[in-house]
């Protein structure tokens, strides 16, 4: 024997509680095949009522469910419609039996009694293929606890069960409920409503109330699980009690309601997400018109968004803007007028006893309630009523392909559940311009609405402000809400201010949507696509403000040529270069006479070349540096130097060798004329100069330009050569220096020359100057940093030049042009003689 036999066995004591139901009700209806209908027709909850003794509960000792009783009328509605038609199933009649399962506490007896045969047994069988129940599918119930509890009956015998708004997820489990289609979307679309719509109006700090049972637990878990993905935070979540199955407010419940009506005045949060069947709001929204809350946005799961008993209560109004999540609408011709019409008066049936046993339970008062309600039912559209319609259409369309149906005839013949199931699931049709057929996970895809209630009579008390198409999770046409706040504002519910742009948030305690504002420091920026809790630190060659949202580029700062200093250097950099040309000229115009032979002779043509490409390499200092200005400042510069100041020092040694060695070491002087000891000295120093530039440059540096923030002004950017152009620079002019300190002893050495020949205080002036400023710039460049050291060396460089050219060469023009008299051999040769005979 099977589970599902034991399952039914173990119920099985149940059946002879059960009776045939009554002939001409609202509850049954004769045909060649029967729908079972559960629907709540009265509001019972859970209670220990009638868990004591074998007994159908009394449903009718609690209230009325208008609602409840709309959907039935509905489920009659359509099966009344069908039969009246002639191109669905023609030539057979559906019947129905529906039961109120009150609530909850009455889903066991009807689903024995649908799954009995026609002799109110259910017989024990290792195999259901061939059984046929008494009715061929089953029309609800309405929440989801209770339609799990039908179909884990039902399954077994794959009884097909279409629900018309439960919404658990749990329904979609095909292994434990393959026998289950719903006509209303599932859960995660209802939240995922509720969700868009936090998001929609920037609300990220909600509280959630919840029903003590399954519904409101599991619904309060879905929506923590998707809120958390679009950062909507929580203030607190609490579960609404229970109220008895007598309705009595007891004092602990009473206590409860204000604990948290209390919590929810004290809260900054001004949106409450109820997941609630509508039996457990009714003491609580009485408690808060009591406590005279008015400034909050309710939002209605679809259990009790379109309530009629619940809008009734009209001091609601005051308390807030509601918005509820339903099923769309969907007009039924005809309905309004079926749904308060009465039955024909029919004689009562023969044995009243069995009728007062039956699990039906007539409702006398139900049509006289929903009569009152009609307006508002009227009024607010079929929503869920569409859902009821369509399940029955559906079994109707699932019953035509099964009998094989044509335009006038079907074949009248036995129907087992599992083949209704398959054809059902296969269904695809259109009803009411709505397209109608089960997805893989047994839902129709119908769109929900977002409704706002209203009090107003002549309206609509449940107008339509924003629509979601399942298919796409899209939720839009958000519109014309009217808020209950002053200027009709959007409300604000947010546990902190947004912060401004280019603030960061710092979390404050658990919740991240409760935060201070920072503001980003200089420097930084905030990109909150990124972090929004974190600054971002700007790009090096970029920068901000304080509370930026972005960087701008750092003003890059070098040696331009509109600046007045380097105008001024300029100028004396082009007053040095013509002053050089006009020597060369000079030189080269005198170049047999004994002043130009004196300085130097071809060497000086040599001097004045390199002083003139010196001259030229001004420019490189001014503008953007690159490798080849880099290049042209801390090598080609240098390097002319050094053959200038190289050619001076071997003047002077040669100078001090004619008068003072030529005697004394006459085999060395041999030498020295004979293999050009002048031009060889000045290219041995010159290749070393050109060894320690490669080394310096290419090993020590990099001649690379480089970018480094100004640190006096982060704003801009200074461009330079290279961070350790110091080490090079006094590396580079080591050498320079060496051969200046010679120069000038070798000069020294001569003071004592005769006058032509006696340079020592041209040559001590040039290299004092070379000397000073060469340290001065090291020293400068030590301390300070940015265009000043550019301008700074641009400067030195120039002064360099000009005492070389000035200094040395400038005395020697002026006597050729102003005492040619003096550049004549033999006022050289009477020069020498004076002095051999002094020093005789």
């Amino acid at each position: 024997m099977g589970l599902g036999a034991w399952t039914i066995c173990s119920l099985f004591l149940l059946l002879p509680v059960l009776a045939e139901p009554t002939e001409d009700s609202d509850f049954h209806l004769a045909g060649d095949y029967l729908l079972g209908g559960l629907f709540t027709l009265h509001a019972n909850v859970k209670g220990i009522v009638h868990l004591n003794y074998l007994q159908v509960p009394k449903c009718k000792e609690y209230e009325m469910k208008v609602l409840g009783y709309n959907l039935m009328q509905a489920m009659r509605f359509a099966v009344e419609e069908i039969n009246n038609r002639s191109s669905l199933l023609p030539g057979l009649l559906l019947g129905y039996e529906m039961v109120d399962v009150c609530y909850i506490s009455n889903n066991v007896h009807p689903v024995l009694y649908f799954l009995a045969g026609e002799n109110l047994t259910l017989p024990i069988q290792e195999d259901y293929s061939h059984y046929r129940p008494r009715v061929v599918a089953v029309i609800g119930p309405d929440n989801s606890e209770s339609t799990m509890t039908v179909a884990s009956f039902l399954s077994l015998f794959r009884l097909p069960q279409i629900s018309y708004s439960a919404i658990s997820d749990e329904l979609r489990d095909k292994v434990r409920f393959p026998a289950v289609l719903r006509t209303v979307p599932s859960a995660d679309h209802h939240i995922e409503v509720i969700v868009q719509l936090m998001v929609h109006f920037d609300w990220n700090w909600v509280i959630v109330l919840v029903s003590d049972d399954d519904y409101g637990r599991d619904n309060g878990q879905l929506l923590n699980n998707l809120r958390a993905r679009c950062n909507i935070c929580v203030a607190f979540q609490e579960s609404l009690p229970t109220p008895q199955p007598s309705q009595v407010v007891t004092e602990h419940e009473r206590q409860r309601l204000r604990s948290i009506v209390d919590k929810l005045q004290q809260s900054s949060a001004h949106v409450v997400v109820v997941f609630s069947p509508d039996l457990s709001l009714h003491n609580f929204f009485h408690e808060v018109v009591h406590r005279n809350i008015t400034d909050t946005v309710w939002i209605a799961s679809e259990s009790w968004a379109i309530d009629p008993v619940l809008h009734n209560f009209t001091e609601l109004r005051h308390t807030g803007t509601f918005l509820g999540i339903t099923i769309q609408s969907v007009p039924i011709p005809g309905f309004s007028e079926f749904r308060v019409r009465r039955i024909q008066a029919v004689p009562p049936p023969l044995d009243k006893a069995r009728q007062g046993s039956t699990c039906n339970q007539e409702c006398d008062a139900c049509l006289n309630n929903t009569s009152s309600f009609n307006t508002i039912l009227t009024l607010s559209g079929e929503r869920v009523v569409y859902s009821v319609y369509s399940a029955v259409y559906a079994v109707a369309y699932a019953l035509h392909s099964l009998l094989g149906c044509n335009q006038t005839s079907c074949a009248n013949k036995t129907v087992y559940p599992w083949q209704l199931l398959t054809k059902l699931q296969k269904v695809n049709f259109t009803l009411l311009g709505h397209h109608i057929f089960f997805d893989q996970r047994g839902d129709v895809p119908m769109h929900l609405e977002v409704i706002q209630w209203q009090w107003d009579l002549s309206q609509n008390p449940f107008r339509i402000v924003a629509s979601y198409w399942p298919s796409q999770r899209l939720l839009t046409d958000i519109h014309r809400i009217s808020w209950h706040t002053p200027n009709n504002t959007v409300p604000v519910s947010r546990c902190s201010k947004s912060c401004r742009p280019g603030q960061r948030k710092k979390s404050m305690g658990l919740h991240p949507c409760c935060f201070d504002c920072i503001d980003c420091e200089p420097g930084t920026f905030l990109n909150q696509t990124a972090d929004e809790f974190e600054c971002q630190t700007c790009p090096t060659l970029e920068w901000s403000h304080r509370s930026e949202t972005s960087c701008f580029k750092r003003r890059q700062t070098f040696l331009e040529w509109h600046e007045a200093p380097t105008i001024i250097v300029v100028l004396l950099a082009s007053l040095g270069f013509l002053s050089t040309l006009a020597t060369l000229a000079i030189f080269w115009r005198h170049f047999q006479t004994p002043i130009v032979r004196s300085a130097g002779g071809p060497m000086c043509f040599l001097m004045l070349a390199s002083l003139l490409v010196a001259y030229s390499m001004v420019p490189v200092y001014v503008g953007p540096p690159t490798v080849s200005t880099c290049l042209c400042r801390q090598a080609l510069f240098t390097l002319c130097f050094t053959i200038c100041i190289s050619c001076i020092t071997v003047r002077s040694f040669q100078i001090v060798c004619i008068f003072k060695m030529a005697s004394r070491l006459p085999r060395a002087y041999g030498y020295w004329l004979r293999y050009h000891g002048p031009y060889v000295f000045v290219a041995f120093f010159v290749a070393l100069k050109v060894v320690i530039l490669v080394a310096t440059n290419v090993l020590a540096t990099t001649a690379s330009p480089i970018a480094r923030v100004d640190p006096d002004d982060p704003k801009n950017l200074i461009l330079s050569c290279n961070p350790n152009y110091v080490k090079a620079l006094l590396l580079n002019t080591s050498l320079d220096l060496c051969l200046s300190v010679a120069g000038f002893s070798f000069a020294y050495v001569g003071k004592e020359l005769p006058t032509n020949y006696n340079e020592a205080k041209f040559i001590t002036l040039s290299m004092t100057v070379y000397f000073t400023s060469s340290v001065s710039l090291c020293t400068f460049m030590s301390f300070y940093d940015g265009v000043l050291v550019t301008i700074m060396d641009l400067s030195v460089t120039v002064v360099n030049l000009l005492a070389l050219s000035m200094g040395y060469f400038g005395s020697k023009c002026y006597l050729i042009l102003f005492y040619p008299e003096r550049n004549t051999p033999a006022y050289f040769n009477s020069t020498i003689q004076g002095y051999t005979m002094r020093k005789d």
